[in-house]
């Protein structure tokens, strides 16, 4: 059993499950273009949905359960996925348990469970599961559980579904690259395309997604790009949600403009001269490529941000392999350490909410204690003592 990559004849490409015998599960693969063409999922949530659902329905097969009420035994699954490797052979009886290494963390086997959860729900609506299976999966809640902000506003009693099972995840706060790592990152570059790609991260905040998504189309540098028929003053890049042959997808279905210095155009500058000399990259519409790879002149992935930083993070001598996500946090704290409100930084984040970029702020201890130094000196107020 396996996931696979499907591409449509229109272009359009999601994540399906095959059995043994290479052919798509059903079940499976509906729930999967669904989620990919009915609710707009990101190609890459669809290959991480495939992967939990693979794993669930491999269970189900090694231990002779039917995937349609398999449900009830979900503690039984959890502990596989918690013990059982992911090259484990067909004919293996027997894994390892309790007191033994775990192969999955709670993380990651939470992710799973999401995923057979969706899917299962998704088979009940369409009658290839019992209802009765959402009991195994979900307990009714009420709000009264939930921040006063998440409660109805007219006292309301309401209701919501709360899943059965989770595990309990180490709180591991994302650290954020700091100044000092970023131009060493910079200095370590040996292309224009590289240092270009570091700024979009850290000095634009883009994810990875939307950065190897950008076209030539959406880079307004001019000063005034009123010439190009856009409404926004000065050198701005526009973040707009499309269908990538890459897998790029940004994570807002709202397209939003995003200001850039002088730094970024100056490497756009550069990295332009640099893209020209490449023949293979000069019909492609995407903004960065593949310059020193196989197949040179393709959309860079995803992945491939990943790949670049923690090499850059390696020569640069630094003492940690820093991510894309990291230089997206230095962003969005060094717009807060500048004064930033945070309905701003929510804005150029591309965040539902203000609140939801709050994990993002990393106040430094500099800034902690300018707002205390801050505070009005209690020197003219009358301490003497009340005899």
């Amino acid at each position: 059993m396996q996931i696979f990559l499907v591409r449509m004849p229109s272009g359009g490409r999601y994540w399906t499950v095959l059995d043994d015998d290479l052919v798509p599960v059903p079940a499976a693969d509906r729930f999967l273009r669904d989620e990919r063409f009915g609710r707009d999922r990101a190609e890459l949530t669809t290959k991480a949905h495939a992967g939990g659902v693979m794993l669930f329905l491999l269970w189900c097969a090694r231990t002779g359960r039917d995937w349609r009420t398999a449900a009830a035994d979900m503690a039984a699954f959890i502990v596989w996925l918690r013990f059982a490797p992911s090259d484990l052979d067909a004919e293996a009886a027997v894994v390892a348990g309790p007191g033994a290494r775990p192969v999955r963390q709670a993380r990651r086997i939470n992710r799973v469970l999401s995923a057979v959860r969706l899917f299962l729900a998704s088979a009940v609506t369409y009658k290839d599961v019992p209802a009765a299976v959402l009991g195994s999966l979900y307990e009714v809640g009420d709000v009264r559980d939930l921040p006063v902000e998440a409660q109805s506003e007219d006292g309301q009693m309401l209701f919501r579904m709360a899943a059965r099972h989770h595990l309990a995840e180490e709180d591991r706060a994302v650290d954020r690259a700091s100044d000092e790592e970023v131009v060493a990152l910079l200095r370590a570059c040996r292309s224009a395309r590289d240092r270009l790609v570091v700024l979009l991260l850290s000095r634009v905040g883009l994810r990875r997604g939307e950065a190897t998504g950008l076209r030539l189309e959406d880079m307004h540098l001019m000063a005034d790009s009123r010439q190009l028929g856009c409404a926004m003053h000065g050198s701005h890049l526009h973040v707009v949600r499309r269908d990538n042959i890459n897998g790029a997808w940004a994570k807002s279905r709202r397209s939003r403009a995003m200001p850039v210095d002088f730094l970024l155009v100056h490497a756009a500058d550069q990295y332009a001269f640099e893209r020209q000399d490449c023949a293979a990259a000069r019909d492609s519409d995407f903004l960065l490529v593949n310059l020193f790879r196989a197949p040179v002149g393709a959309p860079m992935r995803p992945d491939a941000l990943n790949e670049l930083v923690e090499g850059l993070s390696r020569r640069a001598g630094l003492g940690r392999a820093l991510t894309p996500h990291m230089l997206r946090h230095a962003f969005a704290s060094n717009v807060a350490d500048a004064g930033g409100a945070l309905d701003e930084i929510q804005t150029l984040l591309g965040q539902k909410s203000p609140w939801s970029a709050q994990p993002y702020l990393h106040t430094s201890a500099a800034r902690l204690r300018e707002a205390v130094q801050r505070v009005a000196s209690p020197r003219a107020w009358d301490l003497e003592p009340t005899r």
